[in-house]
């Protein structure tokens, strides 16, 4: 697959992996529209984009409110007239233990942002990529496939959001349109830390161990490599397929890996 002259939709594009994402796809001179919160760090993104050959339109975008969604795709379309790829990777991270969250409305808050900001852009984006025969992108997490202590929140929107792709993926086949769920572990950016605390507010600091952590650069390259090949899954890392394949055959023994991800000085 080729990104040139391709229209790409990427939600979170306003640093990290969605950042990363549009910088690398841009030396293939596509149309990249960038949806995220902050306009001027948008706008800092689009600017690297276009030296690099893309044509770029900036839709400031809050994924939990619908409007702004299916606003987003109106605005790709009129500008471009078509979608071609739709990336979903704007989300939130949560670290909190069950019993340390008095007020479980911050679940609902998370899900509205982690699934529901990828299935409302996915539904007003489908006859478009229907018409192009696209691709849809889903920025999962490995804590989509492997329940994580301090993580029942982000767990929860996680699974919840593979569980979605998985199924639209085997509805969408029959009519060309191809669904690629990629699952990162730790990588190097900030959504820990601008992750939220039991209190659903920024917890200024990660509850997981990250002196392994993925570089963005890989992320975002390996993000591209399976764009390209419309790959079914990614699952990043080596540790990451082992979790996945031992999760059936040694339970416990995962369970023990998570465990020993938590970030002991936090």
């Amino acid at each position: 697959m080729s990104f040139t002259n391709q229209t790409i939709v990427i939600t979170g594009a306003s640093d990290g992996i969605g950042a990363e994402l549009a910088r690398q796809l841009a030396r293939e001179k596509p149309k990249l529209v960038l949806a995220a919160r902050r306009r001027e760090a948008l706008q800092a993104v689009a600017s690297q984009c276009e030296a690099l050959g893309a044509t770029t339109l900036i839709v400031p975008t809050d994924v939990s409110i619908e409007a702004d969604c299916r606003a987003l795709i109106a605005a790709a379309v009129a500008k471009f007239g078509r979608i071609d790829a739709l990336v979903n990777n704007a989300g939130v991270s949560m670290h909190a233990n069950f019993d340390e969250i008095s007020d479980t409305a911050v679940y609902e808050n998370l899900m509205r942002i982690n699934l529901m900001g990828s299935v409302w852009p996915t539904h007003a984006a489908l006859p478009h990529l229907k018409a192009s025969k696209g691709l849809i992108v889903a920025v999962a997490s490995l804590a989509g496939l492997v329940g994580v202590p301090g993580r029942t929140t982000y767990c929860a929107t996680k699974f919840a959001q593979t569980g979605f792709f998985e199924a639209l993926r085997t509805e969408l086949q029959p009519q060309g349109v191809d669904v690629t769920i990629v699952y990162p572990g730790v990588v190097a950016t900030e959504i820990r830390r601008n992750g939220w605390n039991a209190a659903g507010e920024r917890a200024g600091s990660s509850g997981l161990s990250e002196d392994k952590a993925m570089s963005v650069e890989e992320c975002a390259g390996l993000i591209v490599a399976a764009m390209r090949s419309r790959k079914r899954d990614e699952v990043m890392s080596f540790k990451g397929k082992l979790g996945r394949w031992l999760k059936l055959i040694a339970p416990a023994r995962v369970d023990a890996m998570a465990r020993a991800a938590l970030n002991k000085k936090q």
